[in-house]
């Protein structure tokens, strides 16, 4: 500890010196300097609050002989252990946060949100990462783009129109640390004064993102294809987000057909837009790759929604957002005071690693290590085919289970608990509005992602559910 800032009141009956000594021994006591830490020096100490030497040797002798600091010689002045010995009232308002993973408790965790970290080129990543550091470019450590690196964005365009058919330009592009900061910037796009429609059962870190933007929201049901169209027109809604490559949780992929009808629907009136979110849509196990609702878009209705959280890791927080022309204007009028979110040096790492061909490479190996982990757990659950059914399986990186023998979630969910498995219900995602007929009749889900687990997992883990379930 180099300095210790605290207020003095030279015009106080109290000295200056038990000033001192009460603002440090209240540090103290209330922990705020910790055990073995090192106070400043008496002379730092006196120099920085502008006080005489005297004083602040005063202070310390003070607290050192009541047992608050101990003197080392040749060393300084360090604080002592009061655990045990005083004991200080914790602020009810602040609730401190479990420092445990919630998960070790489990054998197996069938998360959806979760990446096989195992396969990622670590080598590759940090060699281009010392790559960049050791480049002669000083500016990366200032300010850049508030759109993101200029470089970056065009290695995403050209991605992005030969994976996905996205038709767009690297200036239609902005880079931000995940889709939820993306989505806020949206809003001060967009402003908030509109009604967002979202599939039921819906992706519900998006719906609470928006609920808490000052979105008026609704929730629109869907059949095998989707989000039901003639419903949404039913709504107030001026903007309907959707996930049409593998719709979270429910992993339809929607035809075609249906999304030439959204297209329809957001081009009857100039301020209705469409949010793609293409989720996971580098992972894709049945028939042709089906490209973004964003390259079928003639009239400028989709805001297209990336992100590499799935194809390399979520830690990376790289996503980005592919604006139409007209909103590019209104975001250089509204938004472009937001500098980027994402360290230029990270922007940098992930350009010259797509660039490179690097990412490609990954994508596609991940594309068969994720597809033998699909295969596998579908096999595995062939045993349970008479008390669920699965769907989902087209694409993606989660299955969902669908029970019909009358048992809960919650039993369902208690039962894998019982057995150290963690499993997720559907029903934490589904947002109604309105009551539907037959609701309480709705078989339950279970969503079971695989990406994390290693193959001898999922198969010791499912050999565990069909015991836990059957």
């Amino acid at each position: 500890m180099q300095e210790l800032t605290m207020e003095l009141d030279g015009k106080s009956k109290t000295p200056l010196y038990e000033q001192i000594y009460e603002f440090i021994k209240s540090e103290l006591q209330e922990g705020r300097i910790r055990y073995k830490e090192k106070l400043p020096s008496a002379r730092a100490l006196a120099a920085h609050l502008a006080v005489s030497r005297s004083t602040v040797d005063l202070a310390y002798e003070q607290l050192r002989s009541e047992g608050y600091i101990e003197a080392v010689p040749c060393k300084g002045y360090f604080a002592c252990q009061l655990e045990g010995v005083f004991r200080w009232e914790e602020n009810p308002g602040i609730r401190q946060r479990e420092d445990s993973d919630p998960r070790r408790d489990y054998l197996y965790d069938f998360t959806p949100n979760g990446v096989d970290l195992e396969r990622f080129p670590f080598n590759i990543w940090r060699k281009i990462n010392r790559q960049v550091l050791s480049e002669e470019h000083t500016d990366l450590f200032l300010l850049g783009n508030p759109q993101g690196e200029s470089g970056l964005r065009e290695a995403i365009a050209r991605y992005l129109h030969q994976a996905r058919g996205v038709k767009c330009t690297p200036e239609q592009i902005v880079i931000g640390a995940g889709n939820d900061y993306l989505l806020m910037l949206l809003s001060r796009i967009l402003g908030t004064g509109r009604q967002v429609a979202m599939e039921d059962p819906t992706y519900r870190q998006a719906y609470c993102v928006f609920e808490n933007l000052g979105y008026s929201m609704c929730t629109v049901e869907m059949d095998a294809m989707g989000m039901m169209v003639e419903e949404l027109e039913k709504t107030e809604a001026d903007l309907a987000y959707v996930m049409p490559s593998h719709q979270y949780p429910m992993g339809i992929v929607m035809p075609i057909g249906r999304r030439y009808q959204l297209l329809q629907w957001a081009a009857k009136r100039e301020n209705r837009y469409i949010i793609e979110d293409d989720y996971d849509s580098e992972f894709r196990y049945r028939g042709k790759p089906i490209p973004a609702l964003q390259g079928y878009d003639r009239k400028d209705k989709v805001i297209y929604l990336g992100t590499f959280s799935k194809s390399i890791a979520p830690a990376i927080r790289i996503s980005y957002m592919v604006l139409p022309p007209s909103l590019c204007r209104l975001y250089e009028r509204t938004a472009m005071l937001f500098s980027s979110t994402v360290s230029r040096i990270d922007q940098r790492t992930l350009e010259v690693f797509i660039r490179e061909g690097h990412f490609e490479r990954h994508l596609n190996r991940m594309r068969t290590v994720y597809k033998g982990k699909h295969d596998l757990l579908v096999e595995h659950l062939k045993g349970l085919r008479a008390v669920c059914s699965i769907s989902g399986e087209q694409a993606g990186v989660h299955l969902l289970a669908r029970f019909e023998d009358g048992r809960t979630e919650k039993e369902l969910i208690g039962a894998a608990r019982d057995h150290r498995i963690k499993v997720y219900g559907l029903s934490e995602n589904i947002v109604r509005h309105h009551a539907r007929e037959g609701v309480g009749r709705e078989p339950a889900g279970i969503i079971l992602g695989y990406a994390a687990l290693s193959e001898e997992q999922i198969c010791q883990a499912t050999d565990i559910l069909k015991t836990a379930w059957l």
